[in-house]
Protein backbone atom coordinates (compact mmCIF):
# COMPACT_ATOMS: atom_id res chain seq x y z
CA UNK A 1 0.00 0.00 0.00
CA UNK A 2 1.00 3.15 -1.08
CA UNK A 3 2.00 6.14 1.24
CA UNK A 4 -1.04 7.78 2.43
CA UNK A 5 -2.00 11.76 1.67
CA UNK A 6 -0.73 13.94 4.56
CA UNK A 7 -5.05 14.76 5.37
CA UNK A 8 -5.52 10.97 5.37
CA UNK A 9 -2.55 10.69 7.47
CA UNK A 10 -3.53 12.92 10.21
CA UNK A 11 -7.28 11.49 10.30
CA UNK A 12 -5.44 8.15 10.79
CA UNK A 13 -3.17 9.32 13.80
CA UNK A 14 -6.03 10.79 15.56
CA UNK A 15 -8.21 8.10 14.70
CA UNK A 16 -5.16 5.77 16.43
CA UNK A 17 -4.75 8.14 19.33
CA UNK A 18 -8.76 7.94 19.90
CA UNK A 19 -8.23 4.24 19.87
CA UNK A 20 -5.92 3.58 22.29
CA UNK A 21 -7.43 6.26 24.97
CA UNK A 22 -10.15 3.87 24.67
CA UNK A 23 -8.08 0.78 24.97
CA UNK A 24 -6.46 1.87 28.20
CA UNK A 25 -9.55 3.26 29.58
CA UNK A 26 -10.94 -0.07 29.08
CA UNK A 27 -7.80 -1.52 31.09
CA UNK A 28 -9.32 0.51 33.63
CA UNK A 29 -12.56 -0.96 33.86
CA UNK A 30 -11.07 -4.40 33.92
CA UNK A 31 -8.57 -3.43 36.42
CA UNK A 32 -11.77 -2.11 38.68
CA UNK A 33 -13.84 -5.19 38.00
CA UNK A 34 -11.34 -7.36 38.60
CA UNK A 35 -10.84 -6.21 42.20
CA UNK A 36 -14.42 -8.25 42.72
CA UNK A 37 -14.84 -10.47 39.77
CA UNK A 38 -13.29 -13.17 38.76
CA UNK A 39 -11.02 -13.46 35.47
CA UNK A 40 -13.43 -15.64 33.64
CA UNK A 41 -16.44 -13.70 34.03
CA UNK A 42 -14.68 -10.63 32.90
CA UNK A 43 -13.56 -12.50 29.69
CA UNK A 44 -17.24 -13.57 29.13
CA UNK A 45 -18.70 -10.30 29.52
CA UNK A 46 -15.83 -8.59 27.02
CA UNK A 47 -17.22 -11.25 24.52
CA UNK A 48 -20.81 -11.34 25.37
CA UNK A 49 -20.91 -7.47 24.87
CA UNK A 50 -19.13 -7.16 21.49
CA UNK A 51 -21.76 -9.67 20.42
CA UNK A 52 -24.68 -7.68 21.39
CA UNK A 53 -23.16 -5.00 19.42
CA UNK A 54 -22.79 -7.07 16.59
CA UNK A 55 -26.50 -7.81 16.52
CA UNK A 56 -27.80 -4.71 14.62
CA UNK A 57 -24.88 -5.63 11.97
CA UNK A 58 -26.68 -9.36 11.36
CA UNK A 59 -29.73 -7.40 11.52
CA UNK A 60 -28.92 -5.18 8.50
CA UNK A 61 -26.29 -7.72 5.98
CA UNK A 62 -28.54 -10.60 6.51
CA UNK A 63 -27.56 -13.83 7.54
CA UNK A 64 -26.11 -14.82 4.43
CA UNK A 65 -23.01 -12.32 4.75
CA UNK A 66 -22.16 -14.79 7.47
CA UNK A 67 -21.91 -17.75 5.92
CA UNK A 68 -18.14 -18.94 5.43
CA UNK A 69 -16.21 -21.71 4.01
CA UNK A 70 -13.32 -21.11 6.32
CA UNK A 71 -14.85 -22.14 9.87
CA UNK A 72 -12.29 -23.72 10.90
CA UNK A 73 -9.91 -20.92 10.55
CA UNK A 74 -12.07 -18.54 12.68
CA UNK A 75 -12.33 -21.69 15.20
CA UNK A 76 -8.81 -21.60 16.11
CA UNK A 77 -8.48 -17.64 15.43
CA UNK A 78 -11.23 -17.29 18.27
CA UNK A 79 -9.57 -19.94 20.21
CA UNK A 80 -6.46 -18.80 20.43
CA UNK A 81 -7.52 -15.21 20.76
CA UNK A 82 -9.64 -16.13 23.56
CA UNK A 83 -6.69 -17.63 26.03
CA UNK A 84 -4.36 -14.87 24.83
CA UNK A 85 -7.38 -12.67 26.30
CA UNK A 86 -7.51 -14.70 29.88
CA UNK A 87 -4.06 -13.79 30.08
CA UNK A 88 -4.37 -9.81 29.08
CA UNK A 89 -6.77 -9.19 31.76
CA UNK A 90 -4.84 -11.64 34.19
CA UNK A 91 -1.99 -9.21 33.81
CA UNK A 92 -3.92 -6.11 33.97
CA UNK A 93 -6.02 -7.35 37.24
CA UNK A 94 -1.78 -8.18 39.32
CA UNK A 95 0.38 -6.12 37.43
CA UNK A 96 0.91 -1.89 37.11
CA UNK A 97 -1.93 -1.16 34.51
CA UNK A 98 1.06 0.03 31.78
CA UNK A 99 3.06 -2.55 32.49
CA UNK A 100 0.27 -4.90 31.19
CA UNK A 101 -0.86 -3.13 28.36
CA UNK A 102 3.18 -3.97 27.43
CA UNK A 103 1.99 -7.45 26.90
CA UNK A 104 -1.14 -6.34 24.82
CA UNK A 105 1.29 -4.67 22.28
CA UNK A 106 4.00 -7.09 22.37
CA UNK A 107 3.27 -9.84 20.42
CA UNK A 108 4.26 -7.65 16.89
CA UNK A 109 7.54 -9.04 18.15
CA UNK A 110 5.94 -12.79 17.61
CA UNK A 111 4.49 -12.52 14.27
CA UNK A 112 7.22 -12.98 12.00
CA UNK A 113 8.38 -16.12 13.39
CA UNK A 114 5.05 -17.34 13.17
CA UNK A 115 4.00 -16.07 10.08
CA UNK A 116 7.36 -17.83 9.00
CA UNK A 117 6.62 -21.25 10.68
CA UNK A 118 3.04 -21.32 9.41
CA UNK A 119 2.72 -19.31 6.42
CA UNK A 120 6.05 -19.59 5.24
CA UNK A 121 6.94 -16.61 5.09
CA UNK A 122 10.85 -15.47 4.96
CA UNK A 123 12.28 -14.63 8.27
CA UNK A 124 14.93 -12.23 8.57
CA UNK A 125 18.27 -11.85 11.06
CA UNK A 126 16.41 -8.21 11.96
CA UNK A 127 13.42 -10.30 12.78
CA UNK A 128 15.09 -13.28 14.56
CA UNK A 129 17.06 -9.82 16.54
CA UNK A 130 14.07 -8.27 17.75
CA UNK A 131 12.06 -11.23 19.12
CA UNK A 132 15.25 -11.86 21.40
CA UNK A 133 15.47 -7.97 22.30
CA UNK A 134 11.37 -7.92 23.09
CA UNK A 135 11.68 -11.96 25.03
CA UNK A 136 14.22 -9.94 27.29
CA UNK A 137 11.99 -6.92 27.78
CA UNK A 138 8.91 -8.54 28.78
CA UNK A 139 10.83 -10.06 31.67
CA UNK A 140 12.33 -7.27 32.83
CA UNK A 141 8.48 -5.68 32.92
CA UNK A 142 7.03 -8.98 34.58
CA UNK A 143 10.24 -8.25 37.46
CA UNK A 144 11.74 -12.10 37.50
CA UNK A 145 13.09 -11.38 40.79
CA UNK A 146 11.69 -14.70 42.08
CA UNK A 147 13.05 -16.71 39.19
CA UNK A 148 13.52 -15.94 35.42
CA UNK A 149 10.08 -17.38 34.19
CA UNK A 150 7.77 -16.57 37.37
CA UNK A 151 4.01 -16.56 37.18
CA UNK A 152 3.78 -13.55 35.78
CA UNK A 153 6.56 -13.82 32.60
CA UNK A 154 4.93 -16.91 31.99
CA UNK A 155 1.23 -15.60 31.55
CA UNK A 156 2.58 -12.78 29.74
CA UNK A 157 4.62 -14.47 27.14
CA UNK A 158 2.04 -16.67 26.12
CA UNK A 159 -0.46 -14.82 26.00
CA UNK A 160 1.57 -12.08 23.50
CA UNK A 161 2.56 -15.48 21.73
CA UNK A 162 -0.95 -16.90 21.64
CA UNK A 163 -2.47 -13.25 20.39
CA UNK A 164 0.14 -12.99 17.69
CA UNK A 165 -0.92 -16.13 16.54
CA UNK A 166 -4.58 -15.00 16.26
CA UNK A 167 -3.16 -12.00 14.25
CA UNK A 168 -1.45 -14.05 11.64
CA UNK A 169 -4.62 -16.14 10.99
CA UNK A 170 -6.38 -13.30 10.84
CA UNK A 171 -3.95 -12.11 8.05
CA UNK A 172 -4.44 -15.31 5.85
CA UNK A 173 -8.49 -14.95 6.88
CA UNK A 174 -8.47 -11.36 5.04
CA UNK A 175 -7.50 -13.05 1.24
CA UNK A 176 -11.36 -13.98 1.74
CA UNK A 177 -13.24 -12.72 4.25
CA UNK A 178 -14.28 -9.31 5.22
CA UNK A 179 -13.44 -7.28 8.45
CA UNK A 180 -16.63 -7.61 9.60
CA UNK A 181 -16.65 -11.45 9.37
CA UNK A 182 -13.97 -12.12 10.92
CA UNK A 183 -14.89 -10.04 14.28
CA UNK A 184 -18.72 -11.41 14.44
CA UNK A 185 -16.85 -14.83 14.61
CA UNK A 186 -14.42 -14.00 17.22
CA UNK A 187 -16.75 -12.28 19.36
CA UNK A 188 -19.74 -15.28 18.99
CA UNK A 189 -17.89 -18.45 19.47
CA UNK A 190 -15.78 -16.63 22.11
CA UNK A 191 -18.86 -15.94 23.93
CA UNK A 192 -19.86 -19.79 23.43
CA UNK A 193 -16.30 -20.65 24.52
CA UNK A 194 -16.03 -18.09 27.52
CA UNK A 195 -19.48 -18.87 29.71
CA UNK A 196 -18.35 -22.66 30.33
CA UNK A 197 -15.86 -21.62 32.99
CA UNK A 198 -17.60 -17.71 33.77
CA UNK A 199 -20.68 -20.81 34.72
CA UNK A 200 -18.81 -21.86 37.85
CA UNK A 201 -17.98 -18.40 39.24
CA UNK A 202 -21.83 -17.30 38.21
CA UNK A 203 -23.31 -15.00 40.70
CA UNK A 204 -26.00 -11.71 41.32
CA UNK A 205 -23.47 -8.82 40.21
CA UNK A 206 -23.88 -5.45 41.66
CA UNK A 207 -24.52 -2.28 39.47
CA UNK A 208 -20.77 -1.33 39.76
CA UNK A 209 -19.73 -4.46 38.47
CA UNK A 210 -21.74 -4.60 35.81
CA UNK A 211 -20.86 -0.93 34.79
CA UNK A 212 -17.50 -1.92 34.70
CA UNK A 213 -17.95 -4.73 32.87
CA UNK A 214 -20.33 -3.35 30.20
CA UNK A 215 -18.26 -0.45 29.72
CA UNK A 216 -14.75 -2.71 28.89
CA UNK A 217 -16.79 -4.39 26.12
CA UNK A 218 -18.46 -1.56 25.00
CA UNK A 219 -14.88 0.69 25.65
CA UNK A 220 -12.75 -1.89 23.37
CA UNK A 221 -15.36 -2.72 19.96
CA UNK A 222 -15.52 0.92 19.54
CA UNK A 223 -11.27 1.15 20.01
CA UNK A 224 -11.58 -1.95 17.17
CA UNK A 225 -13.78 0.65 15.02
CA UNK A 226 -11.74 3.56 15.08
CA UNK A 227 -8.53 1.19 14.59
CA UNK A 228 -10.19 -0.56 11.45
CA UNK A 229 -10.90 2.96 10.12
CA UNK A 230 -7.20 4.55 10.84
CA UNK A 231 -6.11 1.70 8.99
CA UNK A 232 -7.93 2.18 5.60
CA UNK A 233 -6.93 5.46 5.83
CA UNK A 234 -3.02 5.04 5.72
CA UNK A 235 -1.02 2.22 5.81
CA UNK A 236 0.10 0.10 9.23
CA UNK A 237 4.13 0.78 8.61
CA UNK A 238 3.38 4.47 8.67
CA UNK A 239 0.70 4.38 11.68
CA UNK A 240 1.25 1.18 13.58
CA UNK A 241 3.90 3.19 16.18
CA UNK A 242 1.11 5.32 17.07
CA UNK A 243 -0.82 2.18 18.99
CA UNK A 244 2.03 2.30 21.28
CA UNK A 245 0.57 6.06 23.17
CA UNK A 246 -1.74 3.57 24.86
CA UNK A 247 0.88 2.49 27.12
CA UNK A 248 1.94 5.96 27.81
CA UNK A 249 -2.07 6.66 28.51
CA UNK A 250 -2.67 3.08 30.59
CA UNK A 251 0.52 4.67 32.69
CA UNK A 252 -1.16 8.42 33.42
CA UNK A 253 -4.02 6.48 34.59
CA UNK A 254 -2.43 3.60 36.60
CA UNK A 255 -0.79 7.00 38.15
CA UNK A 256 -4.03 8.83 38.79
CA UNK A 257 -6.19 6.09 40.23
CA UNK A 258 -3.64 3.92 42.01
CA UNK A 259 -0.41 5.84 42.32
CA UNK A 260 1.55 3.51 40.25
CA UNK A 261 4.75 4.77 39.12
CA UNK A 262 6.89 3.12 36.85
CA UNK A 263 10.66 1.81 37.64
CA UNK A 264 13.55 1.16 36.49
CA UNK A 265 13.01 -2.17 35.34
CA UNK A 266 9.44 -1.63 33.79
CA UNK A 267 10.95 1.26 32.00
CA UNK A 268 14.05 -0.48 30.61
CA UNK A 269 11.66 -3.13 29.54
CA UNK A 270 9.20 -1.13 27.89
CA UNK A 271 12.27 0.59 26.33
CA UNK A 272 13.46 -2.56 24.86
CA UNK A 273 9.99 -4.03 23.33
CA UNK A 274 9.36 -0.86 21.49
CA UNK A 275 12.80 -1.10 20.07
CA UNK A 276 12.07 -4.82 18.98
CA UNK A 277 8.40 -4.05 17.23
CA UNK A 278 10.79 -1.40 15.56
CA UNK A 279 12.86 -3.29 14.15
CA UNK A 280 9.95 -5.60 12.98
CA UNK A 281 7.92 -2.53 11.11
CA UNK A 282 8.14 -2.80 7.17
CA UNK A 283 10.17 0.32 6.57
CA UNK A 284 13.28 -0.40 8.61
CA UNK A 285 12.98 -4.47 7.66
CA UNK A 286 12.94 -3.11 4.39
CA UNK A 287 16.56 -0.86 4.97
CA UNK A 288 17.99 -3.95 6.62
CA UNK A 289 17.57 -6.35 3.50
CA UNK A 290 19.15 -3.23 1.28
CA UNK A 291 21.85 -3.37 3.41
CA UNK A 292 22.41 -6.83 4.02
CA UNK A 293 20.68 -8.43 0.67
CA UNK A 294 22.18 -12.28 2.09
CA UNK A 295 19.42 -12.39 5.11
Amino acid sequence: MPSAAPSDLIKAILLLTCSALLFSMMGVCIRYASHTVDNATVVFFRNAVGMLLFLPLLLSKGVGFFKTEKLWMHVWRSVVGLMAMYGFFYAIAHLKLSNAMVFTYSSPIFIPFIAWLFLKEKITKAMLLAAAIGFIGVLCVTKPDSGLFNLMSVIGLSASFLAAMAFVTVRALTDTEPPERIVFYFCFIGTLVSVIPMFWHWRPYHLTELAYLIAAGVLTNISQILMSNAYKLAPAGQIGPVNYVAIIFAGIWGYIFWKEIPDIMGLLGLALIFSAILLCSPLLQNSFKRNHPSS
